[in-house]
C-alpha cells in the first residue's frame, strides 16, 4: 500500500463479500457505481466478469468473490462496483471490483490495526496487510495492490483492449441499425 495515502488518512470503506467484511483505503477507492449491464469479454480469466464503460472509458470489472477463492457473486438490489486504483510496477490500473455490498466509512487508527493470520486463514494472506476489530467483529484490511498481481494486471489489460474493440463494433453496429432503422421509416 501506497505509505503516503496511508500516513494521510485513517478512512477505510468497508464492504461485504459473503459473511465476511473488508476495508480497503479509501485513497485507492474512485467511485461507486450501481450495478449496470457488464459486457463479457471472451477467454477472460474467470475472476474478470467483463467491462463496462465509465464515462467514456472501458473499465474492466472483477468479481472480487472469486478473486478471493468465494463461490461467484449473486446479484441482489445491494451488489455494488467499487471502482479503484491499484499500482502495481508503478502503473496505475483502475478497476471494478464487484462487492455484496458497500457497509460504511471507517476510521481506523494505526493503533487498532492488528497483523494478519499467519494460518488458518480461507482467503490469501498477501492480499491483507491487517486486521481490526469494530464493533464486535473483525474486518480484514486489504492491500489493493497486491490483490492484483502483474500477470492479472497484465491479463485484464489485454481483455479489456478486446473489451473495448467489442464495445466498438457493437455501438457501430447499433448506430448502423438506428441509421437504417431510421432512413426506412422516412421513406
Amino acid at each position: 500500500m501506497n505509505k503516503d495515502i496511508h500516513n494521510n488518512s485513517n478512512s477505510y470503506l468497508s464492504f461485504h463479500l459473503g459473511e465476511e467484511e473488508f476495508a480497503a483505503h479509501v485513497g485507492k477507492v474512485l467511485n461507486i457505481l450501481e450495478m449496470t449491464r457488464i459486457t463479457e469479454v471472451p477467454k477472460a480469466p474467470e475472476y474478470m466478469k467483463g467491462v463496462i464503460n465509465l464515462r467514456g472509458t472501458v473499465l474492466p470489472v472483477v468479481d472480487t468473490r472469486i478473486k478471493f477463492g468465494m463461490s461467484p457473486t449473486v446479484y441482489t438490489p445491494n451488489t455494488c462496483i467499487v471502482v479503484m486504483e491499484v499500482e502495481i510496477e508503478n502503473d496505475n490500473v483502475q478497476v471494478g471490483a464487484l462487492v455484496d455490498s458497500v457497509q460504511a466509512v471507517l476510521e481506523i487508527e494505526d493503533s487498532q490495526v492488528q497483523p494478519p493470520p499467519s494460518i488458518g486463514s480461507k482467503y490469501k494472506s498477501e492480499f491483507i496487510y491487517g486486521m481490526t476489530r469494530f464493533d464486535e467483529k473483525f474486518i480484514m484490511l486489504l492491500d489493493m495492490d497486491k490483490v492484483f498481481s502483474s500477470d492479472d494486471i497484465q491479463s485484464l489489460k489485454e481483455k479489456t483492449f478486446e473489451g473495448e474493440q467489442e464495445m466498438g463494433a457493437n455501438t457501430e453496429t447499433n448506430i448502423k441499425t438506428v441509421t437504417k432503422t431510421k432512413t426506412k421509416s422516412k421513406t
